[in-house]
Formats: C-alpha cells, sequence, structure tokens
C-alpha cells in the first residue's frame, strides 16, 4: 500500500512539474512575443495620467476637439490609420487608447463595466480640459460615447457612431468566443501564456470576422497597430472589457430618449460582428433627430471600408453640434 502511495505522489509531483515548466515556457513565448510587438508598434502620441491610469493619447490639428474612442480589441490606430489622415484641417483631432488597451494602462480591480469606462472618458476630458467635444465612438466605443453623453451631458456636443454596441442581447459572437473569461484568476493566467500565441494562430479568422466581407489593409499589422494588441496586458483588459459589457446595456438603452444632441450613426449591412438592424435600425424613433446612413455591402470596419464617408457624417453631425 505504501508502495502505491509512494507512486502516486510521484506521478502528481511529476505532473506538477511538467505543468509548472510548460507555464514557465509559454510565459516566455508570451513575453518575447510582447516585446516584438512593443518594438514595432511604439507609442504613437503622448501619456497623461487619470485617476491612476496611464493614458496614451494623439491628437492632430486645431479648432473644436472631436474624441474617438475605439472598440472591443481595439487601439487609437483604428482611427489614426484610416479617419485622420483624411480628416483635413478645422478641428482638434484626439484618439486614445482607452484604459488597459493599447499602450494604456488599467489600475488593478477595474471590471470594464461601460458606466466606469464613461466616468473614465469623462475625467479624461476634465484632465485634458476639453470644451464640449463632439466624441466618436467604434463598436463598443459607441456604447461607451452613449453612456458618457447621458451621465455627463456637460462634457459632449454630439454624437458619432460607427458601427456601435446599442442594444442587450445577442449571444457570444463565433470570433470572440476565447474572450469569454469569467474568472479573473483564469483570464490573467491566459493573458500571461497562450494568449499571444494564439491570437497569432487565429488571426486570419478573426481578421475575416471583423472586417469581411473586406479584407483588412496589407499593413494593418504595423500602421494598424494590431500587433500592439499582442501585449497580455492589452488582452486581460479586452477580456474584462468583454465579459462586463453587456451588464449595463439594458439600462443604457432605455434611456436614449434623454438624448438632447445631435447623434448620428454609420452601420455596414454586411456587419458580421453586431447586427445593423438590431443596431443600427433600432435607434431610429429613439434618438430624437437621429441622423442613421446604412451603408450596404459594408462590414464592422467602416472607418477603413468608407473612410470618406465616415469623415463626411463625423464632420456632418460635428457642424450641427458646435453651431449649437
Amino acid at each position: 500500500m505504501f508502495e502505491i502511495l509512494t507512486v502516486i505522489i510521484g506521478v502528481v509531483l511529476a505532473c506538477a512539474v511538467a505543468a509548472v515548466i510548460v507555464v514557465l515556457y509559454l510565459a516566455l513565448v508570451t513575453r518575447r512575443i510582447e516585446r516584438r510587438a512593443e518594438k514595432a508598434v511604439p507609442p504613437a502620441g503622448k501619456f497623461v495620467t487619470v485617476d491612476g491610469n496611464r493614458i496614451h493619447y494623439v491628437e492632430q490639428g486645431e479648432g473644436r476637439p472631436i474624441l474617438f474612442i475605439h472598440g472591443l480589441g481595439g487601439t487609437l490606430h483604428h482611427f489614426l490609420y484610416p479617419v485622420f489622415r483624411a480628416f483635413g484641417p478645422g478641428y482638434r483631432l484626439i484618439a486614445l487608447d482607452r484604459a488597459g488597451s493599447g499602450w494604456s494602462t488599467r489600475t488593478d480591480g477595474s471590471d470594464g463595466r461601460v458606466p466606469d469606462q464613461a466616468k473614465a472618458i469623462h475625467r479624461f476630458i476634465e484632465t485634458l480640459k476639453l470644451e464640449k467635444p463632439l466624441l466618436v465612438g467604434h463598436s463598443l466605443g459607441g456604447a461607451i460615447a452613449l453612456q458618457t453623453a447621458l451621465d455627463f451631458p456637460q462634457d459632449v456636443s454630439g454624437l458619432v457612431l460607427i458601427s456601435p454596441l446599442t442594444h442587450f442581447g445577442g449571444g457570444i459572437p463565433e470570433g470572440f468566443r476565447d474572450l469569454w473569461i469569467p474568472a479573473p484568476w483564469k483570464r490573467r493566467l491566459v493573458a500571461w501564456t497562450v494568449s499571444a500565441p494564439r491570437a497569432i494562430r487565429n488571426a486570419p479568422m478573426v481578421l475575416d470576422f471583423v472586417f469581411g466581407p473586406q479584407k483588412p489593409p496589407e499593413d494593418y499589422a504595423v500602421a494598424g497597430g494590431a500587433m500592439i494588441g499582442l501585449r497580455p496586458s492589452h488582452f486581460y483588459a479586452t477580456s474584462t472589457d468583454f465579459v462586463s459589457s453587456g451588464r449595463d446595456l439594458r439600462r443604457l438603452q432605455a434611456r436614449y430618449g434623454e438624448l438632447e444632441m445631435p447623434v448620428g450613426i454609420l452601420f455596414g449591412d454586411a456587419d458580421r460582428v453586431l447586427n445593423h438592424e438590431q443596431h443600427g435600425l433600432a435607434m431610429e424613433g429613439k434618438v430624437k433627430g437621429l441622423d442613421l446612413e446604412i451603408v450596404p455591402g459594408i462590414g464592422h470596419m467602416l472607418q477603413y471600408a468608407v473612410p470618406e464617408r465616415t469623415v463626411a457624417l463625423i464632420r456632418r453631425i460635428a457642424d450641427r453640434a458646435f453651431a449649437a
């Protein structure tokens, strides 16, 4: 009996040692990938500390401010690459990496809920002393922009929402299932071991899901900032946002009638991430004076697929918002 017990203990210890070795190896691989990503996509702008978070942002131009808020798993490059260079003069354009994303940090304990992220945008506006900016939100950034406008209407002149998340429901999109990790300890373990190698392996499938039916730009990995998304901290924040984002949507969608500012929405009817009827057409009748455009045959990344149309809507809403 003692000999059998000794064998069992030996096997358990051997398995434990093997598991530790595998975890350490994966952590080393992830760290190497992270270093290569940071070298390929260094910070593009400046940093400011907001409530303990070190926020990375880029600004361009002069005039009334327009603040761009990226979506789930994105970075400020989602606006720099396709929109800023096509925008032209007349406005002060500011794009930020949301806390935890890209080069921005997120304090421990933040759960990424939409009202918390809206408060973070409010504090960023206060810190930079922005005078009632127009908010431009893409995807999850659209929900955050809506929450900001409703919770802090004194901060915001108007909204432009690109492929926005606006309503609760729809389940977990197939392309995002790897992000559904409710337990924070497991989320952290995955982030610092397998997230980067798995992201590289799954990149073609994920990009097809997010950009389809269009193709991503050939230089999206670097010029589009995609590589910085391989950082473990970015994955951890993205998974946190994904798990938390739906908790407040029912309350949010019940308040859209409170909006007293110009609002524009741009949606593609071939969007594979968010259904344009559920999240776009459903806004008709809920927002007074809504300027809604549905673009045939275009997917989730409208700012890449139709940058001129995206800029035209932003400028149109900005004219209305700042005139008011």
